[in-house]
């Protein structure tokens, strides 16, 4: 409707509205014995759509004395003159509102059953009753969502907007999602079943709820389920209204289960009980999104699978979002669909970040660092939820390895970077996902610098490295441990991260003899993980103090194996002559003497940064003594003593 269309209604329903209330008022003022004008004459203009007291009659099935009931209780509401002649009706009461008992005096077809909890106007809390009179005495208020309904306002009841959000669409969905939506859509002509979306992408699964939405030509409100009230009332109340506003405005409930908190054996869970009354009982449509296919008793569900947009779309959303600016960058597209499994919002935020740091004069290849950058952010904003992120500090010229461990390193490099050849061009990934996960191990005792191997890597690649604490992921909750996992390599996906896995063998050690169900327990969250990683597409890298600890099933999914070397007297050399800045002031240091400590390169740096806070303190350069100091430290930690060997010749 134009915006001219919408002003005739409106006052085309405005007179309308007054007819009605001047009808009602002439019977108060004649119940008060009072002399009334007669009725003028109204000639009511022609209307596009019928006036909204027609249509909310329609809607919940109000009868001729329901409909004068709410208008009176509108009219108190709406006009001065209107609210006196209900109160010189009441006589002697002089009640401000109007009241159930006046009404059945003075309107006609009157009846008691109109009052009942279960009749229109308290069914759907058209009217409020006042406390604390009986039902006769009480005061009617109309509920303000409804009285503004009527002057045809339209807007979300307060206190639904304060739980539920609008889910707009920005941008083109995917091609697949498109004619998907539409399947969907035709597919869904129940409306007592709920329609279910199923995936570990929540935004692809929000995009689609939103299409199918629109496709129906209903507005989409998110809940999540975390947000539905756990009170048996609230929640009545809550849906009681959204099915009236289901009704009034075209609007359609889609339900965020993805975040929902753990199903413990024999603990009770409000959270999940809620949604379960929900699906059970709520008399309108509704949608679910959801982690993995859920099933309540006695609802119907019809569940579709959400995947992220295939790579040729990702290319395709790609160029769509960088609009004139794709051909300048073209080249590297493909290598962005590839390293970073984005969805359609993702990849708008990506492009508008970049665009906004974009600086005059910036090179094709400087754009497109300012994209690969941006597309490591989107990624974060998840994963710095559930791991940490280690800022990659360390470089080539940082690490001492043996030749022949750094020429595996570089192997790993490799293949990570020609993935997109291998994989699409030349058809690997056609074969199926498993075994495409690249998993190295990095095996040596604490110290010879398998974290440091990682941040190379990780900063060779331009990657973001996450540790995976897993103390933190594992859970004593059944299940919880898989969904803990599924969270982190479903976000790691999204920015192609680099997942270090460290002290692996507490997880990925021989699995156990199944004696009783948390043995089983623990065998399943291990035989997920391994799952998972061979289908993850990015590069994990798990550490370990002792290979021979882990399980043989596990080794043989392994793509490389790398095994740091506790350092030798030449690189433990190596490793000293870095282990200080250029910026640090050194005095008469001898690297020769300082390699027959045998400590491994991490206790090197230690000692390093030890003996610059001694001299730092000394207001002096670092010296030998100090050295030796922070040795002794370092040592004692270690639960072990200098010998003389070590020592010699050093004062």
């Amino acid at each position: 409707m134009s915006d001219a269309a919408h002003r005739r209604w409106l006052e085309a329903n405005q007179q309308h509205m007054l007819a009605h209330l001047a009808r009602i008022r002439l019977a108060l003022q004649l119940h008060a014995g009072q002399t009334p004008a007669p009725l003028a004459a109204v000639d009511h203009p022609a209307m596009s759509s019928p006036p909204a007291i027609d249509t909310l009659c329609a809607l919940f099935h109000l009868n001729e004395f329901e409909r004068d009931v709410l208008l009176l209780c509108a009219g108190v509401e709406l006009d001065g003159p209107f609210s006196a002649s209900c109160t010189a009706a009441q006589g002697a009461t002089g009640f401000a509102l109007p009241t159930f008992g006046l009404a059945l005096a003075v309107l006609k077809d009157s009846h008691w059953a109109a009052l009942s909890p279960q009749a229109p106007l308290r069914h759907w809390r058209l009217i409020d009753i006042a406390s604390g009179a009986g039902l006769t005495q009480a005061g009617l208020r109309i509920d303000e969502r409804i009285l503004h309904y009527l002057t045809g306002v339209h807007y979300l009841d307060d206190w639904l907007a304060s739980m539920v959000l609008p889910l707009s669409g920005k941008g083109a969905p995917a091609s697949s999602h498109a004619a998907l939506a539409e399947r969907i859509a035709a597919a869904w002509e129940d409306d007592d079943a709920v329609l279910q979306l199923v995936g570990p992408d929540s935004d692809s699964k929000r995009e689609m709820a939103n299409a199918v939405c629109a496709w129906y030509g209903c507005e989409a409100y998110l809940i999540d389920a975390a947000s539905l009230p756990a009170g048996p009332a609230e929640l009545a109340r809550f849906m009681r209204l959204w099915e009236r506003e289901s009704r009034l405005g075209a609007r359609m409930l889609v339900l965020d289960t993805d975040d929902a908190s753990p199903i413990a054996a024999g603990e009770p869970n409000s959270e999940h009980a809620a949604v379960e009354h929900l699906l059970s009982h709520l008399n309108c449509a509704l949608i679910m999104l959801s982690l993995q296919r859920r099933r309540t008793r006695g609802t119907a569900m019809l569940t579709f699978e959400i995947a992220k947009p295939s790579l040729e779309e990702q290319q395709h959303l790609w160029h769509q979002a960088l609009g004139e600016d794709a051909a300048e960058v073209a080249a590297h597209i493909p290598a962005l669909a590839f390293q970073f499994n984005l969805n359609a919002p993702d990849i708008r935020s990506a492009c508008a970040q970049a665009r906004s740091q974009r600086r005059p004069g910036d090179s094709a290849h400087q754009f497109s660092e300012r994209l690969w950058h941006s597309c490591r952010l989107q990624a974060r904003l998840r994963l710095d939820e559930l791991v940490q992120r280690i800022e990659p500090r360390a470089a080539w010229d940082d690490l001492v390895l043996p030749d022949a461990q750094r020429q595996t390193l570089r192997d790993i490099l490799v293949q990570v970077r020609e993935r997109p050849t291998v994989y699409q061009q030349w058809g690997f990934a056609g074969q199926g996902t498993r075994g495409l996960g690249l998993v190295a191990l990095f095996a040596g005792s604490s110290g010879t610098g398998k974290t440091m191997a990682a941040e190379v890597l990780a900063s060779t690649l331009k990657l973001d490295l996450y540790r995976v604490d897993l103390s933190a992921v594992v859970s004593k909750y059944i299940g919880e441990t898989e969904k803990n996992l599924r969270l982190v390599f479903d976000a790691a996906e999204a920015g192609g991260a680099i997942l270090l896995f460290d002290e692996a063998d507490a997880l990925f050690g021989k699995r156990t003899e199944v004696k009783d169900s948390h043995d089983r327990h623990a065998n399943i969250e291990v035989s997920y993980l391994l799952q998972r990683m061979e289908a993850y597409p990015g590069l994990a890298i798990l550490t370990s103090n002792l290979k021979e600890s882990l399980d043989t099933a596990f080794l043989r999914r392994l793509r490389f194996i790398v095994q740091f070397p506790f350092p030798d007297r030449q690189h433990r050399h190596e490793i000293w002559r870095r282990s200080f800045p250029k910026a640090t002031p050194l005095q008469s240091l001898n690297y020769e003497r300082l390699a027959n400590l045998n400590i491994a390169g991490g206790n090197i740096r230690n000692v390093a940064l030890h003996a610059a806070f001694l001299a730092a303190h000394g207001r002096r350069p670092v010296d030998m003594n100090d050295v030796l100091a922070a040795a002794r430290n370092e040592y004692e930690k270690l639960e072990r003593s200098l010998t003389d060997a070590e020592i010699r010749d050093w004062q």
